[in-house]
């Protein structure tokens, strides 16, 4: 028995885990358990190393920093690693988003991004979206909608939240009237619309938000015009617009971020994960003139813009930069959504690929979907609710760490962005054999 059984009884078992290995030391795609077993990485820390496990540059960062200084709290000091953060991350931002906040994570990041829009509109309600996820504390869980789990008897939770419909187009019952793959079909636009006459009026309310790819929801991407539409309502009813851009951000999309896939601009701009290749730090971003309107001392945080990570976030940057991640992120998204589709012609129970870059979602076909059926529904090749919770273990019986997601049978493929191409030809070959078992389970 390992030395670490019983120090494992100690932690608390409100934490699921995926695996009982122990990982000893991590590198690139893989990492490497005390018992001697590879695994090929697939989850990175649910999108944190982008980078990679650690990447020699962002080690020696945090290390050089340690012995300089590992903490000057914003209150008292600025040190240079934060501000050195703030000019790496100025020009790749959305333009006129110029002042920035900065916490420990995307919790606390999208909490101030409430704090901030209310204190700049002077209102107070805010709209969010089925199947969104934005945290686990109170605030965030009152305004996320992806698993009843996440908020099981923690009421009463946070009022003034709206919940709107999100354009989920795969389950849209309405999708045969969107004209191309870049349209809505307006459903959920005039959803929004009528929350707005009948729930919370543009006077009461002062943001909406929502991630530009869904994450804990599905991997769910929505039309251009979704994106488009939302704007012109916000512009038109003085409305904040917030995107949370915890998990997709710093190139996990094939873009820097998200917002650039629609090509439409938020008011605020909230990002983690990835910033800092594992280090604790989030932010967001918004104009000086959102910024004004938020009072001082009304808000702030003992650890936020830690030294340490804050270095350790300025190397991130830079070899996303450097290294063409974002571009890799493209490429090899192409490559494996190719490679999915082949798969999803071989296997009829799979009824979506969809994503953009290496944040790529494959859904099941559901026997729960026998009774709620959406276009495009084939009842004949459902799976079992649980399936791909089953189907994580049979990928790490062949040597693979990969997550499902959302309400639906749905499994998220999140590789670091220095994956290789023959990295993501292996990772597609370890999901077919655990699917290949998993399948033959469901038939016997």
């Amino acid at each position: 028995m390992s030395r670490y059984e019983s120090s494992k009884k100690l932690l608390s078992p409100v934490w699921g885990h995926l695996s009982e290995s122990i990982v000893e030391r991590a590198s690139g795609s893989f990492i490497y358990t005390t018992c001697g077993k590879k695994l090929l990485d697939f989850s990175t820390g649910i999108g944190v190393v982008n980078t990679g496990h650690c990447h020699p540059r962002v080690v020696a960062a945090a290390q050089e920093q340690v012995g300089k200084l590992i903490h000057g709290q914003l209150n008292i000091v600025y040190h240079k690693p934060v501000l050195e953060l703030v000019e790496e991350l100025k020009p790749v931002v959305p333009e006129g988003l110029d002042t920035f906040f900065f916490s420990n994570s995307g919790a606390e990041a999208v909490e101030a991004s409430i704090k901030l829009a209310r204190h700049a509109t002077k209102k107070q309600n805010i709209i969010t979206f089925v199947n969104s996820f934005h945290g686990r504390t109170v605030g965030t869980m009152s305004l996320g909608n992806s698993k009843i789990v996440y908020k099981n008897q923690y009421g009463p939770l946070m009022p003034g939240v709206h919940v709107a419909p999100y354009a989920y187009c795969h389950r849209c019952p309405c999708k045969q009237q969107r004209k191309s793959a870049e349209d809505c079909c307006n459903q959920p636009l005039l959803a929004v619309e009528m929350l707005l006459r009948q729930q919370t009026g543009p006077a009461d309310t002062a943001a909406i938000l929502l991630e530009p790819v869904q994450g804990e929801g599905g991997y769910v991407q929505p039309p251009k015009s979704f994106m488009q539409g939302l704007r012109k309502i916000c512009d038109k009813h003085g409305i904040l617009l917030i995107y949370d851009e915890v998990q997709t951000g710093f190139g996990r999309t094939g873009k820097y971020f998200a917002a650039e896939l629609s090509g439409v601009k938020p008011d605020i701009l909230v990002f983690a994960k990835a910033i800092a290749s594992g280090f604790p730090l989030s932010g967001l971003v918004a104009s000086k003139e959102t910024h004004k309107h938020w009072q001082q001392g009304s808000h702030g945080g003992t650890y936020g813009a830690n030294a340490v990570a804050c270095a350790a976030a300025v190397a991130t940057q830079r070899v996303i930069k450097e290294e063409k991640l974002v571009e890799n992120a493209a490429a090899r998204g192409e490559q494996l959504t190719k490679l999915l589709l082949q798969l999803k012609d071989k296997y009829p129970q799979i009824s979506d690929v969809r994503g953009p870059g290496l944040m790529i979602g494959v859904e099941f076909y559901d026997e729960r979907d026998n009774a709620y059926p959406f276009p495009g529904h084939d009842s004949k090749h459902t799976v079992k609710y649980g399936f791909t919770g089953a189907l994580t273990k049979k990928c790490l019986d062949h040597g693979m760490l990969i997550l499902n997601t959302g309400a639906h049978e749905t499994l998220r493929f999140i590789p670091p962005l220095t994956v290789s191409a023959e990295e993501i030809e292996l990772g597609v070959e370890l999901f077919e054999k655990g699917l290949k078992d998993t399948l033959k389970e469901l038939a016997n």
